[in-house]
């Protein structure tokens, strides 16, 4: 049991340090060299625990999602609400390397044959059906504005995704939660 233990500390060390190794220089530019010196291990051994870069980078957008639910699955979360996805915008707010990171892939998975591009159109497609869900739980069939829940996920997730990026390029001028309370505002209709 304590030998299962010391393998997932190790392997969350991997994690950390990949996060971190990404956010300073992207996935292109990081190693694996790089996150094992990190680590303290050798490359090989950090092979051990990932045999690729691909499946290291797979295990860091899985486990962001984990942190994101706060320990399960996508799927296994539950229904999100409005005012959960507030509450996670102020929680990014305080994580800004998981934040660079995810934002990192994610620019870099527009690019032909990139290995993340698969796991972000999945992603995607299912934080649209997600948003899709709380929008139609919270509004119904149809937002004040009079668009369908199907027709505003998409701009949901690009709010949630694009002030992001604003505040990891401006965290002096874009104050991320509160951007994200005043677009609730104005989903919801009122002031």
């Amino acid at each position: 049991m304590a030998v299962r233990a010391r393998s997932e500390e190790r392997r969350g060390d991997i994690l950390r340090a990949a996060v971190e190794v990404i956010a300073e220089r992207g996935y292109r530019g990081a190693t694996l060299g790089a996150v094992a010196e990190r680590v303290g291990l050798t490359q090989q051994g950090l092979l051990h625990y990932f045999p690729s870069k691909e499946s290291l980078l797979v295990a860091v957008l899985e486990e962001r999602d984990r942190w994101d639910t706060g320990g399960g699955s996508r799927g296994a979360a539950g229904p999100w609400r409005l005012d959960l996805l507030d509450s996670l915008v102020e929680y990014n707010a305080m994580r800004p390397g998981i934040v660079q990171t995810f934002s990192a892939l994610l620019g870099e998975s527009v690019t032909d044959g990139h290995p993340a591009r698969e796991f972000f159109t999945e992603r995607y497609a299912q934080v649209r059906a997600e948003m899709t869900a709380v929008l139609r739980a919270e509004f119904g069939e149809r937002l004040p504005s009079g668009l369908t829940p199907e027709q505003a996920a998409p701009l949901l997730t690009a709010v949630l995704d694009g002030l992001q990026y604003q505040w990891l390029l401006a965290p002096e001028a874009v104050d991320m939660p509160a951007a994200f309370r005043s677009f609730l505002v104005l989903l919801r209709g009122t002031a």
